[in-house]
């Protein structure tokens, strides 16, 4: 590594992230053109993420570095924070709208969403926030083609913490504070339910799948312990379904 390179950790799925100065390089992947597309409509459209910056000289993907501290570090976040994080949701999903799927029949999606029909980052999660002078997602590489109920079934669980040994009203609470600030409308709030119990599920699923047959970095993910978390998140989510639509539903 070079001197002025500065390795990044905390991610579990990226390999050889460093920061040089004001930038964030990591491996081009096969989809990391379109990602890099996707991200300049979405400053286009006035969605503040990360600037992409193109391709480097060894080859690697370059975008900016956004400073500040990533939410994962300030849970639970106050109610009004969550509000915020779902007007930022909504921000992105709506100016997805017009960014156009490439090669949708190719898109190799880890957890596919049925009948995908949006652009989306598909992990926005306490752990791909920067809360500092902005408020950026980050780690954009496995976006592609979902549908805003499936990447806001995710956001909406991370972000409220609807995780086993979480008190379920103080969760229903975080979860409705995300779905308000979405401002989502009543078809959305009486699907979220059904569609968090699935997308834990599906999590859980892969990581399963990951530790029989060696698929990394999934595999090794399942056995330090995150096979174990997404089980219990799962059986956390279905346990609770009244909760949840009781706190989701419009007054």
């Amino acid at each position: 590594m070079a001197d002025d390179e500065q390795e990044l950790t905390g991610g579990n799925a990226s390999e050889s992230v460093v920061r040089i100065g004001g930038t964030v390089r990591k491996p081009w992947l096969e989809n990391s053109s379109a990602v890099q597309g996707y991200l300049g409509a979405l400053r286009s459209a006035g969605v503040d993420v990360p600037q992409p910056l193109g391709r480097d000289d060894d080859g690697r993907c370059v975008v900016e570095y956004v400073e500040g501290a990533l939410a994962m570090d300030r849970l639970p976040l106050g109610l009004a924070d969550l509000l915020r994080v779902g007007r930022m949701i909504r921000q992105i999903h709506d100016a997805s709208e017009s960014v156009v799927i490439p090669n949708p029949g190719d898109a190799k999606m880890l957890l596919p969403a049925e009948n995908p029909d949006l652009m989306c980052h598909n992990d926005l999660a306490p752990w791909n926030l920067i809360m500092g002078e902005r408020w950026v997602f980050i780690d954009w590489d496995g976006a592609g083609p979902s549908t805003r109920l499936w990447d806001l079934a995710y956001a909406a669980q991370s972000f409220g913490l609807l995780f086993e040994g979480q008190p379920v009203d103080d969760a229903a609470l975080r979860l409705r504070a995300v779905v308000d600030g979405y401002e989502a409308d009543d078809a959305l709030r009486k699907a979220l339910p059904a569609a968090m119990a699935r997308r834990t599920e599906a999590m859980f699923s892969l990581l399963m799948s990951s530790n029989e047959t060696g698929f990394q970095p999934w595999a090794d993910m399942y056995a330090n312990g995150h096979g174990e978390h997404w089980r219990a998140a799962a059986q956390y989510v279905v346990r609770n379904l009244a909760a949840w639509e009781q706190a989701l539903a419009q007054e």
